[in-house]
């Protein structure tokens, strides 16, 4: 029997009822002793064990400069060549995912450290730009869902790299946000929460609790949300529209606290 697949919940699929949440953290986060410290303090104390999907690319950025290897930037994706996406591989999937995996495990929590590779989670294709390469950088075109539900309904907590597996046999480097908004999508979770450097969406100079989706393309109209908030809330109308609970965008204070831009 072939593993239960997903290549997009329709919209109108029944949402989580479970409260799951998929929570992206990037590199900056990933490099707060404090912060992380707090979110393993958090994380014990959900009812449910959520889905954390991480970036790294700060430490990766570190690594490059060390190894002599230039990063280089398209359109905010970096260009991943054969020699950075070994290092990417290393980072991602070894040094940050274990790093997370082993302070979850210190506390107590059933944490088990994963990539989109394995049992193929997330399949991947080439992003493929129209006046750029970006080399071994990929998009999710289906998530093996079957794979990851027993260990969901086991009690783990799994900790994700964003690295996922094309049907060619090729690694690509996938985007951290892109991962988690596939999984969240596919599982159907009751939120997603994208921590970013900010605390939130602001409208008339001031962070909103609440964005109605209906109001998200009228507020990029008239320049409110601008810059790289763009993707991110265009991101969360997309997993709203298909089936996903609610998207909260904040920064790391605000997360522990429970604040920030909920869209729904």
């Amino acid at each position: 029997m072939q593993p239960a697949e997903s290549n997009r919940p329709k919209c109108g699929a029944a949402p989580d009822r479970s409260g799951r949440q998929v929570i992206k953290i990037g590199g900056h986060e990933i490099d707060d002793p404090l912060f992380l410290e707090q979110l393993v303090d958090l994380v014990r104390g959900l009812p449910v064990a959520p889905i954390l999907v991480h970036g790294g690319g700060k430490e990766i950025t570190e690594w490059q400069d060390r190894l002599g290897l230039k990063p280089v930037k398209i359109q905010g994706l970096r260009v991943t060549d054969a020699d950075s996406l070994r290092l990417t591989e290393m980072i991602l999937s070894g040094l940050v995912n274990k790093r997370l995996v082993r302070m979850m495990a210190l506390a107590g929590i059933r944490a088990i450290g994963i990539s989109g590779v394995d049992g193929h989670l997330c399949e991947a294709e080439k992003l493929r730009l129209p006046d750029a390469d970006l080399g071994f950088v990929g998009t999710v075109s289906r998530v093996n869902t079957g794979f990851i539900v027993p260990l969901l309904d086991a009690g783990y907590l799994p900790v994700i790299s964003p690295l996922s597996l094309g049907r060619d046999g090729q690694v690509y480097n996938v985007n951290a946000d892109t991962v988690a908004q596939a999984l969240a999508e596919a599982l159907q979770v009751a939120t997603l929460v994208f921590i970013t450097d900010v605390p939130g969406v602001k409208i008339g100079g001031e962070v909103v609790d609440l964005l109605p989706i209906g109001d998200v393309d009228r507020h990029i109209t008239s320049g409110e949300i601008t810059g790289g908030m763009i993707p991110k809330v265009r991101a969360a109308v997309g997993a709203v529209q298909k089936g996903v609970g609610s998207v909260m965008i904040t920064h790391a204070r605000n997360f522990i606290e429970g604040k920030g831009t909920r869209i729904q």
